[in-house]
């Protein structure tokens, strides 16, 4: 499609009507070709503490559920409505095998197995012969998750590296955005925004040294993508990469990180999928890494990670209208895109890359599953597990006098990304403790150049 350039001052009576959305891209609902790829994902549904002696209601991919646990611990996900009336099983009654509806008692199994139908005469094979609707269901670390695709094609739940490092806690928490999943999801392989909107427009929302323009590039991984930023802060270079994991899971480094003090390789601060509720609304999920490499000016707040709430500023919709209006955060920024955010209106420019990039990527995989095919997935492992490439290394670098620093802002970023998505040691039970070496050599050899 052509791109539509107003060329006319007060010109806006002369813009063209409103085009549709990028259907591929962000319907997900059952049938739509983007809602059939990330049904073939294990997708969280819930934080496992939500889930007490009362059912809970949830909506995901378009679909009413209720999701309960039976009184012997097992997790069930029903369809919403009973199978013989239609009353609502929210309001079912949480039993040993299974979740019994309120109106006329029928029982039903997390399979969805009917097992009981007592107003039926004692003849009848009725629930023989018919089943509820119900997906699969799993607790990791305080989520729950489900898997909502063909049963025939069910993945074991994804072993990632992140799920288990040492000396870290996960800690659950979601938020709700009132708008489309894929312009929350595209928000991480935007790094120019960090610059902007979470330092330089308001105040620093983070650590002042977000708002020194980065040099950047994107790299294709074996698990989707990153983005590469490299920014100097004193005599130190920042190197930081966030990663996008297909289908629709995203690592994000430290929050409070600021490039004040060398530090070799640390993980991931954030692992958060972006789960579509219905087309227009979604929710951020996931877990807030809590560990000592992530928070230098003691500034994570883990009672503050929880049902839409996590421990830092501007991203959900709890401040008044006028305090957003005056200092907006991410949570403004992405659902006043509009409820479905329409590209064919918008002007892309360098700092786009990695939102081009992303797109296209995950256009090509949802038309591999569309035409049969299986979702990408990472065949690399490392202790059993597939590595993720999210990282904030800071290391002491200082500029060459009369030298071209962004030249070595580039070298300093490539090479560190190289070493962490690259090489024999990918697939080294201490992948992570050689990355480290790796990192520390360069830097020592960077500076022994020059001497």
């Amino acid at each position: 499609m052509q791109k539509y350039f107003l060329r006319t001052p007060y010109g806006a009576y002369h813009n063209p009507p409103t085009p549709d959305e990028d259907c591929e891209l962000t319907h997900v609902e059952r049938g739509s070709a983007c809602g059939e790829y990330l049904r073939r994902f294990w997708q969280p549904v819930a934080i496992a503490s939500e889930v007490g002696e009362l059912p809970l209601k949830i909506r995901m991919f378009g679909e009413d559920l209720v999701l309960f646990r039976t009184r012997a611990g097992d997790w069930g996900l029903l369809d919403l409505h009973c199978s013989h009336r239609g009353t609502s099983l929210e309001y079912g009654v949480v039993e040993p095998a299974g979740l019994r509806c309120c109106y006329h008692s029928w029982l039903f199994a997390p399979d969805g197995k009917i097992l009981e139908t007592p107003g039926e005469p004692a003849a009848s094979t009725l629930k023989d012969r018919l089943h509820h609707g119900a997906y699969p269901v799993e607790e990791h670390d305080g989520l729950v998750f489900a898997y909502m695709g063909p049963p025939e094609k069910r993945p074991k739940f994804a072993p990632y590296d992140s799920f288990a490092m040492p000396d870290d806690r996960l800690v659950p928490y979601y938020v709700t955005y009132p708008c489309n999943w894929l312009q929350v999801q595209e928000n991480v392989m935007d790094p120019a925004h960090a610059v902007f909107l979470h330092t330089r427009i308001s105040f620093s929302q983070f650590a002042d040294a977000w708002g020194e323009l980065p040099v950047t590039e994107f790299r294709e991984t074996p698990t989707g993508m990153i983005y590469v930023t490299t920014r100097r802060w004193g005599d130190n270079v920042w190197v930081r990469s966030n990663d996008i994991l297909f289908g629709n899971i995203a690592q994000v480094g430290h929050i409070w990180e600021d490039g004040r003090q060398p530090k070799l390789y640390s993980r991931a601060g954030i692992t958060r999928w972006t789960t579509p509720v219905d087309n227009r609304t979604c929710r951020i999920i996931g877990w807030r890494h809590f560990h000592p490499d992530g928070d230098p000016g003691n500034n994570a707040d883990e009672s503050r990670c929880g049902p839409e709430s996590v421990d830092f500023f501007g991203q959900d919709g709890a401040r008044s209208y006028e305090d957003r209006q005056r200092i907006p955060g991410d949570f403004d920024a992405q659902t006043s895109q509009r409820p479905i955010a329409v590209h064919a209106l918008e002007h892309m420019t360098a700092t786009d890359k990695g939102v081009l990039m992303l797109r296209k990527l995950l256009r090509a995989e949802i038309r591999r599953v569309a035409s049969g095919g299986e979702p990408k997935t990472s065949q690399v492992r490392a202790r059993g597990r597939i590595p993720t490439y999210c990282h904030d290394t800071v290391v002491r670098v200082p500029a060459a006098p009369g030298g071209d620093d962004e030249a070595l802002l580039q070298r300093i970023g490539d090479r560190i990304t190289a070493i962490n998505i690259e090489g024999a040691h990918q697939t080294a039970a201490d992948r992570d403790a050689r990355i480290r070496r790796l990192i520390a050599d360069y830097a020592d050899g960077e500076n022994g150049a020059r001497h």
